[in-house]
């Protein structure tokens, strides 16, 4: 498998010492380190310094975008169902400085409030067969990026790059996807997305359904359009008789049973248009989504495609625990998309190999199903550990302090220089 990820992006190489750097560099990202930077990758590789895996995120001559749709159209091949469904969703990278491109103040759901940090927009595939990450891009604050050149000049962004909302970049990433063929009839995304008219419309215009969250005090259409009501306010309206229990799918502790209730607002000839409301069975607490379809469909259907949201999460969480999605120390467009983008293709390693396990793998009540977790730790143990001489162990100790030394010089010669007058 190691072997075939290797393969499939060969091709966007035209020189052999980066293409054999990001095959080693995509296996130690599926290793146990703890930090997965350009400096243990290169340590583990067995390099004499840290400059050739530097070199692949910097200077060297590919494009993230063609491995990006390189690790596209091998997770759509392995994990391609009827059901698919595109999940659109950000995530947040805790920074210091503001130096790292798209760097500022402002929420990230990573820390759950107001950080330094880098956001990004990310879209998978999830299907029955399992769930990949696919496309990312990274968000760009318009007043304190995209309208300062100096800024753009130095993290490397391109001039043709403009200021792009969150929705925005994800009608990029979902007109990506469809018209490179993944299977998918429906997306979904949070509150973020669910407001923004726009990828709403775009989404009716292309024939794709759709199960977007938006918040309590949305208006929607009822009586044949003639009355805008809250959310809310409609759910409140509910007979206790009409919420269904459905579960949105299993969970760590069991299935993830709501209850649900689904309200038919305005239609239009050959289209269907509903809000799906969600309730705790103990807290009572609830959630909303605008949903819409070319044709008619149970509210089985649109409770599948909603709890599917929730599986984006977890591949932020795994990409991040696994692979090391956030450990990369680059500051520049092109060094963030290259190691995000090999992330993904290390994510894709385990997501495939696990769904491959899974389908060869006879069912067995006592065994709880491969998880993406458990083949990187086989996949460490019987077929990538490495072990290092001594004399190599000792020179990355002796390059490592002599490095940090160099780097503590040079903070205290800024430190003491003489402030501008």
């Amino acid at each position: 498998m190691l072997d075939t990820a290797a393969d499939r992006i060969a091709s966007r190489f035209s020189r052999a010492e980066p293409r054999q750097t990001a095959a080693a560099f995509v296996e130690g990202l599926l290793s146990t380190l703890e930090r997965k930077t350009c400096w243990s990758l290169a340590e583990r590789a067995g390099l004499a310094d840290p400059q050739p895996m530097q070199r692949l995120l910097r200077t060297a001559v590919w494009e993230a975008d063609h491995v990006r749709d390189d690790v596209r159209e091998w997770l759509v091949e392995h994990l391609a169902h009827s059901d698919g469904v595109l999940v659109v969703d950000e995530t947040g990278f805790l920074k210091k400085g503001n130096g790292s491109v798209g760097v500022q103040r402002q929420y990230t759901g990573t820390a759950g409030r107001i950080e330094n940090s880098q956001v990004a927009v990310f879209l998978a595939y999830c299907s029955p067969r399992g769930r990949g990450l696919i496309d990312r891009r990274i968000y760009l604050p318009e007043g304190t990026w995209c309208a300062q050149p100096t800024r753009r000049t130095t993290a490397g962004i391109p001039k043709q790059i403009r200021f792009a909302t969150k929705p925005a970049l994800a009608t990029q990433m979902i007109t990506d996807a469809i018209q490179a063929g993944a299977p998918a009839g429906w997306v979904t995304g949070d509150e973020v997305y669910g407001a923004d008219p726009d990828l709403r419309a775009w989404l009716e215009n292309n024939q794709i359904g759709y199960v977007l969250a938006v918040a309590c005090d949305r208006r929607v259409a009822v009586n044949d359009g003639r009355t805008l009501v809250r959310a809310d306010e409609l759910a409140a309206r509910i007979p206790h008789r009409e919420w269904q229990l459905h579960s949105c799918g299993p969970g760590a502790k069991g299935p993830r049973d709501y209850l649900w209730a689904w309200i038919t607002t305005a239609t239009a000839p050959g289209e269907h248009r509903w809000l799906l409301i969600r309730r705790h069975r103990t807290t009572g607490e609830l959630a909303f989504y605008l949903c819409w379809s070319p044709h008619p469909v149970p509210l089985h259907t649109l409770v599948r495609v909603a709890g599917t949201r929730w599986s984006i999460e977890e591949l932020f969480q795994t990409g991040k625990g696994q692979v090391g999605l956030d450990h990369y120390q680059v500051r520049g467009w092109t060094g963030w998309h290259r190691f995000i983008t090999l992330a993904m293709l290390a994510l894709a390693v385990l997501t495939i190999l696990t769904a491959i396990s899974v389908e060869a793998e006879p069912a067995d009540a006592d065994l709880i199903t491969l998880t993406v977790a458990e083949t990187r730790r086989l996949l460490n143990i019987l077929i990538t550990t490495h072990t290092t001489d001594s004399d190599h162990a000792l020179r990355w100790s002796l390059w490592r302090r002599k490095s940090q030394a160099r780097a503590r010089r040079s903070h205290y010669a800024r430190r003491s220089a003489p402030l501008p007058k």
